[in-house]
């Protein structure tokens, strides 16, 4: 309850020194807060651009508990705030019902529909993650040195199954271009509950176990929680020849052009030993994989899914702000490049151009139809 008798605050000091007249936007984050480094963070930072390039005023409410999130909406809405918008589906069943009732106030959602579609003043940001999980999932399935990649996700939900089944799906198809017989793919979710994007100890037990069974790659959708699976990744650093399991193999030594650090060289031989990598997503998470200031040493991150709601959250501010706001729903997929996948000075050096190229080709084979990515188990 502290932040929001703080918020109330300062709405009310807002109020008080004049700037009801501006655009004023409440923002209601999801489990993991704004600096998860993921989801919550990529909203926010969408965000503060709006707030920089168009002039608007931005307020955010984090819930001590899931609970309070509702509270939150509220007060913004009985402010009067023009904007609200609900970081994460769980927002959505407050969100309509505040939309249902100030019918003067913009709402939006990410991740979920509110009003099923069918309020003027109420639209929801839905992705098509799945086409952006295939491409990662491919790149995994390209740069596997064992055959094994690994799934940690979040909340075991019908959203984060269209990361799983996306991912799955591309992985699959990039070692069976290799001509690996038997490709395996290892799923674990962290939780049932909203606390499953915030424990990233539990993530963390997930990723040791799948490394365990050989995964040298590990996509994390899991919010906060995949901090969890970056921390073993790079406290591991690599899967060493002695302790792979009966049946598992080192087939490719990918990666071992790009230069070593020293802690690295020190824990891993390379003759007898391979790098492990984490898949980030929704932010660009391929910094986070850096372990010595120097992105030209291998790097742990060996890319991430983007998830544009930077990019979604800008762009229903703005709509706010120059009156082509809309109700319904808008949808965020390759051909709008609402998702994708990164590739900068941190991991650029581990991706040959062969699959870069490849890559190419896919991303339009599924924007075509030629490609049908799978969402659903």
């Amino acid at each position: 309850m502290k932040k929001l008798v703080v918020l109330g605050v300062a709405v009310a000091t807002a109020l008080g020194l004049g700037l009801a007249q501006e655009i004023r936007v409440g923002m209601a984050f999801d489990a993991g807060g704004k600096n998860d480094r993921s989801f919550n963070q990529s909203t926010f930072e969408g965000a503060q651009r709006a707030a920089k390039e168009l002039g608007v005023k931005v307020f955010d409410f984090e819930p001590g508990d899931p609970g309070q999130v509702g509270q939150g909406i509220r007060r913004f809405a009985e402010e009067g705030f023009d904007l609200i918008v609900g970081v994460g589906f769980a927002n959505e069943p407050s969100i309509t019902k505040n939309a249902q009732e100030f019918k003067d106030v913009k709402f939006a959602v990410i991740d979920s529909v509110p009003c099923e579609g069918k309020c003027p003043n109420a639209v929801g940001l839905v992705f098509r993650e799945h086409e952006g999980s295939y491409l990662v999932g491919y790149i995994a399935g390209r740069m596997t040195n064992t055959g094994v990649v690994g799934f940690v996700g979040g909340m075991d939900i019908p959203l984060i199954h269209k990361f799983e089944q996306g991912y799955r799906a591309g992985a699959i198809a990039g070692m069976r271009e290799r001509g690996i017989s038997n490709p395996r793919v290892l799923i674990n979710y962290v939780g049932n509950t909203p606390a499953a994007w915030n424990d990233p100890g539990k993530a963390k037990e997930i990723a040791t176990a799948q490394a365990k069974q050989g995964a040298d790659i590990i996509y994390a959708a899991a919010g906060a929680s995949g901090l969890g699976v970056l921390d073993y990744v790079k406290q591991q650093k690599c899967l060493k020849q002695n302790e792979l399991p009966s049946g598992v193999r080192f087939i490719s030594n990918n990666g071992s052009n790009v230069p070593r650090y020293a802690a690295y060289n020190q824990s891993c031989p390379a003759a007898t030993s391979r790098p492990m990598f984490m898949i980030g997503v929704d932010a660009n998470q391929n910094y986070l994989g850096d372990t010595d200031n120097n992105p030209n040493t291998l790097n742990h991150v060996l890319t991430s899914m983007l998830k544009r709601v930077d990019v979604a959250t800008y762009d229903v501010i703005k709509s706010v702000k120059d009156g082509t706001f809309k109700g319904g729903v808008r949808e965020f997929g390759l051909n709008n490049n609402g998702v994708g996948f990164a590739l900068d000075e941190y991991n650029k050096a581990l991706i040959p151009q062969a699959v870069i190229n490849r890559l190419a080709v896919l991303r339009s084979q599924i924007i075509s139809g030629a490609i049908k990515v799978p969402d659903k188990r």
